[in-house]
């Protein structure tokens, strides 16, 4: 035998050194991972495939070609994802999860459907309306779906079974196409024999990038297992954030194959992989030692799966389960108390009752529960004013999407001890009402602890106006049903307690409204629009008051005008100043361009009226407000409401 010279090329898109032997050179012959010395894997066998070929088997995955002669016998899938004929062993094709097109779907039967000649597959889609029937024909049923048109027949080479995880990773990250680093031939020796190797230092190179990864996504990639035992934890042993949704992984087992090897790992996500979980508890200490994240949204996992694999998650504190249907039937014990965010986002049989019995989780901070369908809740350990013990580290509550149309579920809300954040977009309560500012004060007011709403700071100021207007809103109300001024026969009955929780410590905290500031706004009319200013001296009593009416809308600058005319001041020397006699809080520490009529906190009990500005409105104060002039002798003008 003559001396065998294989040349290794760093440009093979599979990131393996292909051996090709100079013909005549010597025969085929297999090298070991031992033999070649070299931390990456070596083929068993020496390709004579084009590289383009290698490439579109690379990112399409296996498929199964029946032969002539194999036509009508079943198929067998390896863990490579690779099928080959053998009658023994027909059963492992069921479950498996393919892709058809871009499509996904579950493998439910194989083999022959007469009087079409051939070898089928029989698949329930992902998505129903992919499908053509129930998986029956001519009568004959071949298998069950859940929908009528779910399923189809499909021959074995539409079909893709996927890859395993080190080649999907190697092909995301690793087989990019491109000019070789090294282009220098070197000489070395593998066992006995002599191999040329051209641009092998800059395969090293790549593939050492891999022991660097922490943070990877195998989205849509057709993973199907974790391949070779052993070979991710060799060529990957850092990762630590791993994105798995949308593959072909079919079962949990397939799962815990990859975390096994993964021992840093503490984010995964296995969203829209329609996964079989085991059906009793199982020992897997160690597998998930450090996951901290975990997103199964989409997965098909039901409420009891989820407490049969939680004792393996020990240090787990998110927690993703939207889209499963899932119906919480019971208490978790001694699982999940680590965790701090748990998403039960559009799973439409959870009620409250349900949500009792996660009531208890030690340390959960964040609940989303948008799209539930809940209209209701209510803390029955707890009653007006009180705090429930239930959910007692609970911080962020999310509730979009529902069919909220009460004040009571908002009221309810105020009983949690630790809430401080609040979405609730999207409900009847919030999205049929023609004022959302409105609305949004009457939440604010409702919830005395509340920081944040829909994703909006409440900052003091806005929070003093919302309790304010609140107060106001129904102080008729409250009248009716037996409030008062005088704190002795202030008892106004349950049902108004019930309705409104928080007003009377409102009413505690700013006073309870007087009779002015309860009276029926008046028809939209230009007499009642119009403010009478009484100015008179403050020096001089006896002077006579001068009275105006004004509209609301008249700025500072021009009111200064008239006042100069009427009083023979010049403009430059007139200063104008509001006084509030019954608040001792300030009003406005500056004015710019208010209208009369508007809304606005008080700043200060005395302060200047800027020239842009415009007349201050204290109407649903019932105040009376003072205007001073600092010109000589200095002047006062008391507003009248009309």
């Amino acid at each position: 035998m003559g001396e065998e010279l294989g040349r290794i090329s760093a440009g093979s898109p599979n990131l393996r050194p292909r051996l090709a032997y100079r013909p005549g050179e010597g025969t085929t012959q297999s090298l070991t991972p031992a033999e070649a010395g070299f931390s990456i894997f070596l083929k068993k066998h020496f390709r004579s495939e084009p590289e383009a070929s290698l490439r579109n088997r690379a990112r399409r995955g296996p498929r199964f070609r029946p032969s002539r002669l194999s036509r009508g016998r079943s198929p067998h899938l390896l863990d490579s994802g690779y099928i080959i004929m053998n009658d023994a062993l027909t059963s492992d094709v069921i479950g498996r999860r393919v892709e058809v097109n871009g499509e996904h779907a579950t493998v439910r039967f194989f083999g022959d459907v007469p009087p079409v000649a051939g070898f089928w597959l029989g698949v329930e889609w992902d998505n129903p309306e992919r499908g053509k029937h129930d998986g029956s024909h001519e009568g004959t049923v071949y298998f069950k779906c859940r929908h009528p048109t779910g399923g189809s027949f499909i021959r074995p080479n539409k079909v893709n079974f996927g890859v395993d995880f080190l080649t999907a990773l190697k092909n995301r990250y690793v087989l990019e196409d491109g000019p070789e680093e090294d282009g220098k031939e070197q000489i070395v020796t593998i066992g006995n024999r002599t191999v040329q190797t051209v641009g092998f230092d800059s395969v090293i190179k790549r593939q050492s990038q891999l022991n660097k990864l922490e943070d990877i996504s195998l989205r849509n990639c057709a993973v199907n297992g974790a391949g070779d035992k052993g070979g991710i934890a060799t060529a990957c042993p850092h990762i630590r954030k791993v994105d798995l949704s949308r593959n072909l992984l079919s079962s949990w087992d397939d799962v815990i194959d990859i975390a096994d090897q993964l021992k840093d790992l503490e984010v995964l996500n296995l969203s829209e992989n329609k996964l079989e979980f085991p059906s009793c508890s199982t020992s897997l200490i160690g597998t998930f030692s450090a996951l901290k994240v975990l997103v199964l949204n989409r997965t098909g996992i039901t409420w009891a799966e989820v407490l049969r694999c939680a004792p393996g998650w020990p240090v787990l504190e998110e927690l993703y389960l939207g889209s499963n249907n899932i119906c919480i039937s019971e208490r978790p014990v001694d699982v999940l108390q680590t965790v701090k965010l748990l998403d039960l986002s559009s799973n439409q049989l959870i009620d409250e009752n349900q949500l009792f019995l996660i009531a208890y989780l030690p340390r959960l901070e964040q609940l989303i529960l948008s799209n539930i369908g809940i209209s209701s809740i209510h803390f029955p350990d707890a009653g007006i004013g009180c705090k429930t013990s239930l959910f007692p580290s609970l911080q962020y509550l999310v509730v979009n999407d529902n069919q909220i149309s009460q004040w009571s579920f908002i009221n309810e809300l105020d009983k949690l001890q630790s809430l401080d954040t609040l979405s609730c977009v999207r409900n009847p309560l919030t999205a049929g009402s023609k004022d959302s500012q409105t609305t949004r004060q009457f939440i604010i007011a409702r919830i005395g602890q509340l920081k944040t709403l829909d994703r909006c700071q409440i900052l003091p100021e806005e929070r003093r106006g919302a309790e304010l207007d609140y107060r106001k809103a129904f102080g008729n109300e409250w009248k009716k049903a037996g409030g008062h001024q005088n704190p002795d026969k202030n008892r106004p009955n349950e049902e108004f307690l019930a309705a409104h929780p928080r007003y009377q410590f409102l009413c505690q905290k700013y006073g309870a409204p007087e009779d002015g500031e309860l009276k029926t706004q008046q028809p939209f009319i230009l007499k009642n629009q119009l403010l009478t200013l009484k100015i008179r001296y403050p020096d001089q009593l006896d002077q006579k008051v001068l009275e105006k009416q004004l509209p609301d809308s008249m700025t500072i600058q021009k009111v200064k005008g008239l006042l100069s005319r009427l009083l023979k001041v010049p403009v430059s020397q007139l200063l104008l100043s509001y006084e509030s006699p019954k608040l001792l809080q300030p009003f406005f520490s500056r004015l710019y361009n208010m209208p009369l009529s508007g809304r606005f906190p008080i700043y200060t009990n005395i302060s200047p009226l800027s020239d842009t500005g415009m007349l201050p409105s204290l109407y649903k104060y019932n105040v009376s407000p003072q205007l001073t002039s600092a010109a000589n002798p200095p002047l006062f003008a008391e507003e009248d409401w009309p």
